[in-house]
């Protein structure tokens, strides 16, 4: 596929709607932010749009337009498509696992979390790019939006639980779109059960809020723990739906008999 830069979107790009909560604010979040690159089948009157972020990405066209290796670029993403698309990413890749996911709104009062002693809760700051950088390596994925450490910490989109310097928990905007803020977060492995998250997760969406934005929460249906913290903050469920974990590119020979 033919690359084009995050902040020059395709005309095809408008295929996308605006608006929307969960990981369909992405390609609002690439026009936004800067992060991230969109994809087109050709230069000229493209019929297949794809958009990338971090490893997920979203497909959008007429698959019969595609080439055998054209999918190559979202190799290792969760991808969200049209049902129709399933032949040419089945064929594209070695590997295309459906995940199913679940879909929250915020929609009411979250619980009031009991901070530990020792342990403070706020708003990421630019100087706090080095305590983001030296996190548990478990939370890195929690800004592969954002490029970085060091953009996360910029963003004001970010709170986050320290202790002495160290950072125990991260909740961050992971798709900003126009509507709604879709919410992630993380938390060392050795500081779960605190709390933590929930406070983290209650700062960031009542930024959100004063931002005029609502916020959404995606995550597996096989992920009790995310599940239960997002009711716990006030998420409710808005919707189930299905995304396609890509592995590594097919042989040619597989691409070609696919065409």
């Amino acid at each position: 596929m033919i690359h084009h830069p995050a902040l020059q979107p395709p005309a095809p790009a408008r295929v996308f709607p605006s608006g929307l909560p969960g990981a369909a604010a992405l390609a609002e979040h690439v026009a936004a932010t800067g992060h991230g690159d969109w994809w087109t089948d050709r230069a000229e009157r493209p019929s297949v749009v794809a958009v990338s972020c971090g490893d997920h990405a979203l497909l959008a066209g007429d698959p019969a337009a595609l080439a055998a290796d054209q999918l190559d670029p979202l190799a290792g993403h969760y991808v969200a498509a049209p049902d129709r698309f399933l032949p040419a990413l089945g064929a594209a890749f070695q590997q295309l696992l459906p995940w199913e996911r679940m879909l929250y709104v915020h929609r009411a009062r979250p619980a009031a979390p009991r901070i530990p002693r020792g342990v403070a809760v706020r708003r990421l700051t630019p100087e706090d790019a080095p305590a983001l950088a030296e996190m548990d390596p478990s939370m890195a994925w929690i800004h592969g939006s954002w490029g970085g450490p060091a953009s996360l910490a910029a963003s004001g989109l970010g709170w986050a639980a320290f202790r002495k310097g160290r950072v125990l928990a991260v909740a961050c905007t992971r798709f900003l779109g126009s509507r709604y803020e879709d919410v992630a977060c993380a938390t060392a492995p050795d500081e779960r059960r605190q709390h933590l998250a929930l406070a983290c997760v209650a700062g960031l969406t009542a930024d959100a809020a004063k931002r005029g934005h609502g916020a959404s929460w995606s995550c597996s249906r096989d992920n009790r723990p995310s599940r239960l913290l997002a009711w716990t903050a006030g998420y409710r469920l808005a919707r189930e739906y299905v995304h396609y974990a890509t592995g590594p590119v097919s042989s040619p020979s597989r691409l070609a008999a696919a065409a």
